[in-house]
C-alpha cells in the first residue's frame, strides 16, 4: 500500500517535517560564511552580494532527495533559475563523517556529473558549521537570499512532502515561486514554509 511505503521511508530516513529553524529569520541579514567548493575555490556569501542566492542542502541517499534528483526536477530548477541574470545556486553536503551520505570532494564531483546537477558551487561541510548556522534541518531544505543580502525564503522546495517521483509534476515549487516573485518585485507569497525530508546527518 502506498501509504505505508510513504510512512516506513519517513521513517528509515528520518523525516522531519514542519521543523523549520529558528534562525536565521526571513526579512533579516543572512549570515554570511566563508568555505571551500569541492573544486577547491574559494566560497563566500558576501561574494554573492548584488545576486540572488539559493541555498540547497542535499544527501544522496536520502529518498527525498533522490525524488528531486531522480525524476530531474532539482537539475532542471537549478539550470532554469542559474539561467536567470543575477542568480547563484549553491549546494551543502552537511553529513558528518561516518554518517549517511557523507562524500569526498571527489565522491561528490563524481556524484554531481552522474546527476548532471548544474549549481554554481557545491560545498562540502561535514562539521555541520554552515548548517547549523542556517539551521538546515532537513534534505533538502531551501534558503534563498535577496541582493541585498537578506533572507527571503525558507524551507521546502515544494508543497508535497512525498518521496514519490510521481508528485512533483503536481506540486507547488516553492522555490521558483518565491524567486520569480522577487525577481519581479512583487512580495512573496510564501517566504516560510515547513521543509521536508530526512534530517540532515550532524
Amino acid at each position: 500500500m502506498k501509504t505505508s511505503w510513504l510512512v516506513g521511508g519517513l521513517v528509515a530516513c528520518g523525516l522531519i517535517a514542519g521543523a523549520a529553524s529558528a534562525e536565521p529569520q526571513v526579512g533579516q541579514p543572512a549570515p554570511d560564511f566563508t568555505s571551500v567548493d569541492v573544486d577547491g575555490a574559494p566560497q563566500a556569501l558576501s561574494a554573492y552580494r548584488g545576486r540572488y542566492v539559493v541555498l540547497e542542502w542535499f544527501n544522496p541517499e536520502c529518498p527525498f532527495v533522490k525524488k528531486h534528483y531522480g525524476s530531474g526536477n532539482m537539475q532542471q530548477l537549478q539550470q532554469e533559475l542559474t539561467k536567470t541574470p543575477g542568480v547563484a545556486w549553491l549546494s551543502f553536503n552537511s553529513s558528518a563523517p561516518g554518517k549517511q551520505g557523507h562524500l569526498s570532494p571527489e565522491q561528490a564531483k563524481a556524484w554531481k556529473a552522474q546527476q548532471g546537477a548544474s549549481m554554481t558551487a557545491m560545498l562540502l561541510d561535514p562539521d555541520g558549521a554552515i548548517g547549523r548556522l542556517y539551521g538546515a534541518k532537513t534534505t533538502p531544505h531551501m534558503f534563498i537570499i535577496d541582493p541585498e543580502g537578506v533572507l527571503v525564503y525558507a524551507g521546502a522546495i515544494d508543497d508535497t512532502p512525498s518521496a514519490d517521483q510521481a508528485d512533483v509534476k503536481t506540486a507547488t515549487n516553492y522555490v521558483r515561486q518565491a524567486l520569480g516573485e522577487a525577481v519581479a518585485g512583487k512580495p512573496i507569497s510564501a517566504s516560510k514554509t515547513p521543509s521536508y525530508g530526512c534530517s540532515v546527518k550532524y
